[in-house]
């Protein structure tokens, strides 16, 4: 039987949990965590701000098109 796939944590003290089969991937960085770390902000995630960045592009893209313009009110 292989070994447990153990905690990615990359900080001090190690972390030496089991890995979570269904969510423990990192979906940013793609390393795999346990269940207290699997969350981008409990494992100091590199690619946090740039998931940051594309989800406010988004939301800012979605704002827009969906936008009210005076033109559409005059003729409601």
């Amino acid at each position: 039987m292989p070994a447990k796939k153990r905690c990615q944590l990359q900080s001090e003290p190690r972390c030496n949990q089991a890995v979570l089969r269904l969510v423990g991937q990192c979906p940013h960085c793609r390393l795999e965590f346990c269940g207290t770390h699997r969350m981008p902000e409990h494992h100091e995630c590199q690619n946090l701000e740039s998931c940051r960045q594309q989800a406010f592009e988004k939301n800012k893209a979605k704002l827009e098109s969906e936008r009210t313009v005076a033109s559409k009110m005059a003729m409601a």
